[in-house]
């Protein structure tokens, strides 16, 4: 059901969540875009006093790699075939490692106060919600704060933000995500990068659907719920809400925003490096290109690129160093400076056919 009036208005009025009395609520987003699902974390976290409430929020995402907020999406997934495959990217505003989303992956946020938090009790509320569906399923919580099926097998993983007096944790379920596709994104294919970012640790992972194919995502939810509201002593109602809905969340579409915009997503990677070299085969010939660079707020710092001088002339490969130092670290960059620099060059085939070998391998490091 829609979010009613009465719920609207505790929602928007501070220090208070749906009314008086204390215990849980429940939150459900209509919405499988992964910036309005964040958005809508960011807003309870920023503009909801939960003295008396904890709110759980129940969210699924059309695919999507999420990566932590200290971490470098260089390092961390395949840029390329997430472009390729429309696969966006999103940072998060907590720590922890990189994720990868779709409708078979379930996403929990467990709102508290900064006291109250307790990210295991969350952990194990899933897994008693896990055992009352299947009593034999074989998962438990381990000390990294994962959730493991059959000893190996990381199902769950987890991040948190830890505000002044709020907090959230939140975590995934895998249900039935598209393994080939996670584990293929998931794989940086960038070489010679160097970067202090915060690294993601690779485990083994399975869909509970391998091991029961009954357990659906929409059956998980609703057993997860059931277990909070147990556990809250609260009426088991899941409220629907809409992320976009600007008269129930006022100002969320600016949290939005915000979360899709270059600057955040890319410009916030920790400071990184990158030596390399690729081979570009022109005609019957190989050569060894060298490139060095730094980049900073996801903004080249320092370009160094070494071409054979007999191979294309070195003024002109110096216009490209000048042309990127200070450009953001991104193919369409380097597409609208080769483009730039292509239309003062002479009129020579041979020239511009390489010109535009050299610019495609450097759109290539990106």
């Amino acid at each position: 059901m829609a979010l009613p009036r009465s719920l609207r208005s505790c929602l928007q009025r501070p220090g208070v969540l749906g009314g008086a009395g204390g215990g849980g609520l429940i939150l459900q987003s209509l919405s499988d875009d992964v910036y309005q699902n964040l958005a809508v974390e960011d807003w309870i976290h920023d503009q909801v006093s939960l003295e008396n409430r904890q709110v759980l929020f129940l969210w699924r995402n059309a695919p999507a790699v999420v990566i932590g907020r200290h971490q470098n999406p260089w390092q961390e997934c395949n840029l390329r075939l997430m472009r390729q495959k429309g696969i966006k990217l999103a940072r998060r505003r907590s720590g922890g490692g990189t994720v990868y989303h779709d409708l078979g992956n379930i996403n929990l946020t467990f709102f508290t106060t900064r006291k109250k938090y307790e990210r295991m009790d969350n952990l194990k509320l899933v897994v008693r919600a896990l055992k009352a569906l299947r009593p034999q399923l074989d998962v438990h919580v381990t000390d990294r704060y994962d959730i493991v099926l059959g000893g190996r097998y990381k199902i769950s993983g987890t991040a948190a933000k830890l505000g002044r007096t709020t907090a959230y944790h939140h975590c995934t379920l895998l249900c039935g995500a598209d393994k080939s596709v996670l584990s293929s994104v998931l794989k940086s294919p960038y070489k010679g990068l160097k970067s202090n970012a915060t690294a993601s640790v690779p485990s083994s992972v399975r869909n509970l659907l391998e091991e029961d194919p009954a357990l659906t995502c929409e059956l998980l939810l609703e057993a997860i719920a059931e277990e909070y509201a147990m556990q809250h002593q609260i009426d088991h109602h899941v409220t629907l809400i809409n992320p976009a809905d600007e008269a129930v969340l006022p100002g969320i579409n600016n949290k939005t925003k915000e979360l899709q915009t270059w600057e955040w997503v890319y410009g916030k990677t920790p400071k990184f490096s990158i030596s390399t070299y690729f081979d570009m085969t022109y005609k019957d010939s190989v050569l060894e290109v060298k490139v060095d660079m730094e980049v900073k707020h996801g903004r080249i710092e320092v370009c160094n690129i070494d071409v054979p001088e007999q191979w294309l002339p070195p003024g002109l490969c110096q216009e490209l160093v000048k042309s990127l130092t200070g450009c953001r670290f991104c193919p369409d960059e380097v597409t609208v400076l080769a483009s730039t620099v292509l239309r003062t060059c002479p009129q020579d085939d041979e020239l511009r056919n390489k010109w535009n070998l050299l610019c495609e391998n450097m759109r290539m490091l990106m």
